[in-house]
């Protein structure tokens, strides 16, 4: 573990992890500039906190999936690139579990990452004077639940990354993510829990904006939950199956 972090430092990971929250963030808070929105920050009846969580949820899939798709590239090209996976099997460290340790250690600040934007959006929000009650559930059910989206994306990109030497590919998935995540919005639930991972970024969303107002709607909290268990037991798997392969 402390190896893959003192790699992270000479492959520029924490600016990438920087960008990540300032593109969520700056896009989040483009809520701001809604006509009518600074006037309506002590009006419970408008609603300013969701109309930001709103900003927030369009944001997040905006930016995520193709920086998941760098953050996991840049960690496994450099072991195709200096013949790590051989090196690391020299020393009874297998590709799998190379890999597993790859996605605890991104992961923990990816998971970081996602806390420190959610909250950065809460703070600016009550900088620019929101009083009204804050949706607490809202938005720690939202927060959550990207944070477990997002961790499957990334470890499905450590998957792609391992296996495809061309990381190009995996950069290419993570560009068509985005469309996928966004288009995801106007799809129906079903088919959205069929676009795994990406279609439950719309599945995540707790409030919708129709007809000039904001809506609450009622995420399916257990499908994200089952998300995440398949997800985690699908590269537990995968990577024992690279414990059984040559590096």
């Amino acid at each position: 573990m402390a190896n893959e972090f003192a790699k992270m430092r000479r492959l520029h990971v924490a600016p990438v992890l920087v960008i990540m929250v300032i593109g969520v963030v700056a896009l989040s808070c483009i809520t701001f500039t809604t006509p009518g929105f600074m006037a309506s920050v002590d009006d419970p009846a408008a609603q300013p906190w969701q109309w930001l969580l709103a900003g927030l949820a369009l944001a997040v899939p905006l930016v995520s999936p193709i920086l998941l798709a760098v953050l996991a590239s840049r960690q496994v090209d450099v072991e195709h690139q200096g013949n790590g996976w051989i090196f690391s099997q020299t020393s009874g460290l297998t590709p799998g579990h190379l890999c597993r340790v790859k996605f605890v250690a991104t992961g923990s600040l990816v998971a970081a990452a996602i806390l420190v934007q959610s909250t950065v959006v809460i703070v600016l929000g009550a900088l620019v004077g929101i009083t009204t009650n804050f949706p607490t559930g809202q938005w720690l059910g939202y927060t959550a639940s990207i944070a477990v989206v997002n961790l499957v994306l990334l470890a499905l990109h450590i998957l792609l990354s391992a296996r495809i030497p061309n990381q190009l590919v995996g950069l290419g998935i993570g560009v068509l993510g985005v469309f996928v995540a966004l288009s995801s919005t106007g799809m129906p639930p079903w088919l959205n829990h069929v676009l795994l991972p990406w279609g439950y970024y719309a599945l995540s969303t707790p409030v919708d904006t129709r007809g000039g107002g904001v809506v609450a709607l009622d995420p399916p909290y257990m499908s994200v939950v089952i998300l995440g268990v398949l997800g985690g037991a699908v590269f537990l798997a995968t990577t024992r199956m690279f414990d059984r392969q040559e590096a």
